[in-house]
C-alpha cells in the first residue's frame, strides 16, 4: 500500500501529500485493494489547472482504515470495472461528468443525462448535450416467451421519476434494468458556485428524508477545512438528531411494508407513530425534518432541561408502542409468508457490488460507519447487532426493527449526559487552501460521504457527494432476479432508495 495515503474520517489533508501516481500503478493498486475485500468510498474525476485527474478514497474493513490516492488521466483509461464490479457506477459517473471514457467498461451508459463539465463531446459518442433520458439500447433478453414490462418514469402519487424495465417470462423476472437521472439538479456544481452561507441549506436538501445525514457530512467537512471546533453539547444534539432521523424513516417504511402485504393495522399505527418522532426532532431543533439545525461549528438550538424532559418522557411512551406494533408485523404468519425468501440478495452479490447500510447488513455485511469511522458521539456508544442476515425482505425489515430499538437506546444514553450546547453564532471562515477532506456518516440508508477539494486560494475546486442509494439501486435490481413481478413493490419498499439522492 505504498501508493495509498492513510487518512482519518474528517481529517484535513494537504493535497500535495496525496499520492499522484502513474495510471497503471493507480489501476493496479485499486483493483488489488477491491479484490482483497476493500471497498470504494469515493472515486471521481476533477480538473486542476487544465489537467484531468482521478481521485479514489478507499476503506478497508479489516482494520477500519481509510486511504486516498490519485492520478492524472487523459481522454480515456482502462476500465477497472472489468476486474471488479465495485467500480461500475463510479466509472459511469466519471464518463458522464467529464467525458473521460473507461475503455472496456462492460455496461457503459448514462447516469443522470447532463452536459459534461468539460463541455466537450462525451464518452458515449454524442455531443455534450443528451436529447431524451433513456434514449439508449436497453439490455435485452431474447426468447419466444420473453416479454418486457416498462414502469415509469412517471409514477402514481408524488414520488420522483424513475424507469423500471422488467424482462419476464410470464410473471417471473429474468432481469430488471433501473434508469434514473430524470431530474438531475447539478448539486455538486451548485455547491462550488454559491456563497458559503448557502451551502448548508443546499446540503440538507440533497435528499429530503436525509436532512441531518447529508448536512452533517457537509458541516464536518467545512469544520475540518476551516479549523472550527464543535463543543460536546452540540455533538450530542447532532447525534440525537441523526438517530431520530433513522428511527422516523425506519418506522415509516415498516408501516409501508405492512401496507404492501395488505396488513393495514400496523401501517396505520406506524404512520401515526412516525409523526411523533418527527415532532421530537422539532422539539430538538425547531423543524420536523431537522432543517436549519446543524451548521458549521455547532447547532442552532440549545437542548436545555425542558427539551431533555420532553424527549425522555415521549420516548418512554413511544417505545412500548413501537415494540407492540413491530410484534404485530413479525408474528403474523401471513406477513412472514410474503417477507421470507422474497427479494433475496446473496452475501456474495452484496459484497461484489458494495451494498451499504441496512441493506448490506441484512445480507451479512457488518459494515456500519458509526463503528468503523465514528464521528460526533459514536466513539463511545455501543454498536448494534443484527440477528437475521438472509438478504431477503424479512431480513431488511428485521434489521430496521433492530436499529429502531438500538437508536432509542443511544438517544436515552445521550439524554442522560445533560451537556448543554454553547449558543451558536454564525461565523466567518476561510477554507484552507490546497486541501482535501472526506467525511463519512451512517445515514439511515447507509454510508453517506462528502469529499471537498480546495484550490490554492481556498476556493472549492471540487465538491463530491455520494448518497447510499448510489451503491444500493443495483441491489434492488438483483433482488428481483427470478422473482415474481408482483413482488416488485415489496422489494422496492424494503430498500426504499432515494431518487433525488441519486440524481443530485
Amino acid at each position: 500500500m505504498d501508493n495509498l495515503l492513510k487518512i482519518s474520517n474528517g481529517q484535513r489533508v494537504d493535497r500535495e501529500n496525496i499520492p499522484n501516481i502513474p495510471f497503471e500503478s493507480f489501476r493496479r493498486e485499486l483493483v488489488q485493494f477491491a479484490n482483497e475485500g476493500g471497498n470504494i468510498v469515493q472515486f471521481f474525476a476533477y480538473v486542476d489547472n487544465g489537467q484531468s485527474k482521478l481521485l479514489a478514497v478507499l476503506r478497508n474493513e479489516a482494520n477500519d482504515a481509510l486511504y486516498v490516492t490519485g492520478c492524472d488521466v487523459e481522454g480515456s483509461f482502462s476500465s477497472l470495472t472489468k476486474e471488479n464490479e465495485k467500480f461500475h457506477m463510479f466509472e459511469r459517473e466519471i464518463a458522464e461528468q467529464y467525458g473521460v471514457k473507461p475503455d472496456g467498461h462492460p455496461w457503459l451508459k448514462m447516469v443522470r443525462y447532463h452536459a459534461n463539465y468539460n463541455r466537450k463531446p462525451d464518452a458515449f459518442g454524442n455531443n455534450y448535450n443528451f436529447d431524451i433520458p433513456g434514449n439508449y439500447p436497453y439490455f435485452t433478453v431474447e426468447g419466444e416467451t420473453v416479454h418486457e414490462v416498462a414502469v415509469g418514469p412517471v409514477h402514481a402519487g408524488i414520488i420522483e421519476p424513475g424507469h423500471f424495465r422488467f424482462q419476464c417470462v410470464g410473471e417471473r423476472v429474468f432481469h430488471l434494468e433501473i434508469q434514473l437521472g430524470y431530474q438531475h439538479r447539478s448539486v455538486e456544481t451548485l455547491m462550488q458556485s454559491v456563497p458559503a452561507k448557502r451551502l448548508p441549506i443546499i446540503a440538507e436538501t440533497i435528499a429530503g428524508d436525509t436532512t441531518i445525514g447529508h448536512n452533517l457530512c457537509h458541516c464536518q467537512a467545512v469544520e475540518a477545512l476551516a479549523g472550527l471546533s464543535v463543543d460536546e453539547g452540540a455533538s450530542i444534539v447532532r447525534t440525537i438528531a441523526l438517530e431520530l432521523e433513522r428511527i422516523a424513516n425506519h418506522i415509516g417504511d415498516l408501516g409501508a411494508l405492512s401496507l404492501d402485504v395488505a396488513f393495514n393495522p400496523p401501517a396505520a399505527y406506524f404512520g401515526r407513530i412516525r409523526g411523533e418522532y418527527l415532532n421530537l426532532t422539532q422539539i430538538l431543533g425547531g423543524s420536523r425534518f431537522g432543517r436549519g439545525l446543524v451548521r458549521p461549528g455547532g447547532v442552532t438550538h440549545v437542548m436545555g432541561d425542558e427539551q431533555v424532559k420532553l424527549l425522555s418522557e415521549k420516548l418512554a411512551e413511544l417505545t412500548p408502542e413501537v415494540e407492540h406494533v413491530s410484534e404485530l408485523i413479525f408474528s403474523a404468519h401471513t406477513v412472514a409468508a410474503r417477507f421470507e425468501d422474497t427479494g433475496k440478495v446473496s452475501y456474495e452479490n452484496a459484497e461484489k457490488i458494495g451494498l451499504v447500510g441496512y441493506a448490506g447488513r441484512a445480507c451479512g455485511l457488518a459494515y456500519d460507519s458509526r463503528v468503523s469511522f465514528p464521528t460526533e458521539c459514536y466513539d463511545d456508544l455501543p454498536a448494534n447487532k443484527n440477528e437475521k442476515t438472509d438478504g431477503d425482505v424479512c431480513s431488511r425489515a428485521t434489521v430496521r426493527r433492530e436499529e429502531i430499538m438500538h437508536s432509542t437506546d443511544l438517544i436515552n444514553t445521550l439524554l442522560e449526559r445533560k451537556v448543554e450546547a454553547e449558543a451558536y453564532r454564525p461565523r466567518e471562515y476561510q477554507l484552507a487552501p490546497a486541501s482535501f477532506v472526506v467525511t463519512i456518516n451512517e445515514g439511515w440508508r447507509g454510508e453517506i460521504s462528502h469529499c471537498l477539494l480546495t484550490d490554492d486560494a481556498g476556493n472549492l475546486l471540487r465538491y463530491k457527494v455520494k448518497d447510499p442509494s448510489f451503491h444500493n439501486w443495483t441491489g434492488l435490481a438483483l433482488s428481483l432476479r427470478d422473482e415474481g413481478i408482483s413482488d416488485f413493490p415489496l422489494c422496492n419498499k424494503s430498500f426504499n432508495l432515494s431518487y433525488c439522492g441519486f440524481d443530485l
